[in-house]
């Protein structure tokens, strides 16, 4: 199987993985602030865990070179996850309009991108975390349990 194909499913499992995590925390932050539960609360954070993990891994990929995800630094991941989120948290205010609101302009994409970058750092350490502690593969060589 060529090479692009293991990479760009490895980070669409990445992004499914987030997003499943972001879902119910995105829920309980969003009714607590609002005080009930809106579509809004699922789907923002539905997307935005998905995006956050398909660009952090992406990000990994290429800035790694041929390390595995456990064999990353919690900073390194931090960092990655984080500028991973502060692109993914600009992509609605590079794409859409926010005129009409009596607030300036700038408050929203600076809280926006700053919940995004943390959460995705938070997310990326975690990630390492999971990689390293998760149960390493046996070696299931021909001869290794051969009685003799």
């Amino acid at each position: 199987m060529p090479h692009w194909i293991t990479r760009t499913g490895r980070a669409l499992l990445m992004g499914l993985a987030w997003a499943a995590v972001w879902v119910p925390a995105g829920a309980v932050v969003g009714s607590l602030m609002v005080g009930e539960m809106e579509p809004e609360h699922i789907g923002g954070s539905l997307y935005a865990g998905f995006l956050c993990g398909s660009v952090f891994s992406a990000v990994a990929g290429l800035a790694s070179g041929r390390r595995r995800l456990a064999e990353f630094s919690y900073v390194r991941a931090a960092v990655l996850g984080a500028a991973g989120g502060l692109l993914v948290g600009a992509l609605p205010f590079v794409l859409g309009d926010q005129h009409g609101t009596d607030r300036p302009l700038w408050i929203l994409p600076v809280i926006v991108m700053s919940v995004m970058s943390l959460a995705s750092a938070v997310s990326a350490v975690v990630s390492v975390w999971v990689a390293r502690n998760a149960p390493k593969e046996e070696s299931h060589d021909a001869g290794a349990h051969v009685n003799g």
